[in-house]
């Protein structure tokens, strides 16, 4: 990618992410690069999506999104977009570690007429002993809240893993019931445009709304975790399954450093 100079995160950026475990940062991504990544992330993700149902033949986690994982192995200019030290350095600034590595890249295209996300926390998902994890979620065109954006339950990061739910009707209810209950801020943006980003820590609760626009939602996320993190014994069947997956199957207690998990900056 043919991309800006380094990204220069503020004092008040990091200050936010710090409180609330979440930030939005605009324009990371330069205009023609964004495009240039768009058109192929698309065609790679049409190409590897394997849904045939209609919406309202799926399940509430099938409705929220069309999930394409891993798409910079099957093709360069992907690889380029994933491998973007610019992205892994403001991963890592925001995190406070030196050097981060790839946990896997997911394409979350929620189709016009889509469900919503239901709150969740994502690192229920992960194998790794470390709570330094962190996703970049960014739009590759110009969205607004009437096509599903990200809300944030504010500074649930620091509670750690609450109800160990996978994305669900479950995990709505019962983190929707933890936020009310603790009292917690939410933020969310009105609208975002392409190549802005934010990025969530793994334990961070937070949901997308539905699709009522008449245009597909198209976003690319990238997970980052530190460097000499090790694998954790996994905690339910989903943390079996990533520990295959994408940490090509290392022993618990291992370092975290499989084939697909190289080091991005």
């Amino acid at each position: 990618m043919n991309q800006p100079d380094a990204f220069t995160l503020t004092d008040e950026q990091r200050q936010s992410f710090v409180a609330n475990g979440h930030v939005l940062l605009r324009s990371v991504a330069g205009e023609e690069d964004i495009e240039r990544s768009r058109r192929v992330i698309r065609l790679v993700s049409q190409k590897l999506n394997t849904e045939t149902r209609k919406i309202e033949d799926r399940d509430t986690y099938g409705q929220a999104f069309l999930q394409t994982t891993n798409l910079w192995t099957h093709d360069e200019t992907v690889r380029d977009f994933v491998f973007s030290k610019r992205y892994a350095d403001i991963a890592a600034s925001l995190l406070g570690v030196e050097k981060v590595r790839l946990y896997h890249d997911q394409a979350l295209f929620k189709e016009a007429g889509g469900g919503q996300t239901p709150w969740h926390q994502d690192q229920y998902y992960w194998p790794l002993k470390t709570d330094r994890t962190i996703t970049m979620w960014m739009p590759l065109i110009d969205i607004d809240d009437s096509m599903g954006m990200l809300t944030f339950a504010s500074g649930s990061h620091r509670s750690g893993p609450i109800g160990s739910q996978a994305i669900s009707d479950e995990s709505q209810e019962t983190y929707d019931k933890y936020v009310r209950n603790n009292k917690l801020g939410l933020s969310h943006a009105a609208s975002m445009k392409a190549g802005d980003a934010t990025f969530h820590l793994g334990w961070t609760i937070h949901c997308a709304g539905k699709n009522s626009s008449d245009r597909l939602r198209e976003i690319m996320t990238i997970i980052y975790f530190e460097d000499g993190a090790r694998v954790a014994l996994p905690q339910n069947d989903n943390q079996a399954a990533d520990l295959n997956a994408w940490l090509g199957g290392v022993s618990p207690g291992e370092f975290a450093d499989g084939p697909l998990n190289p080091i991005l900056n």
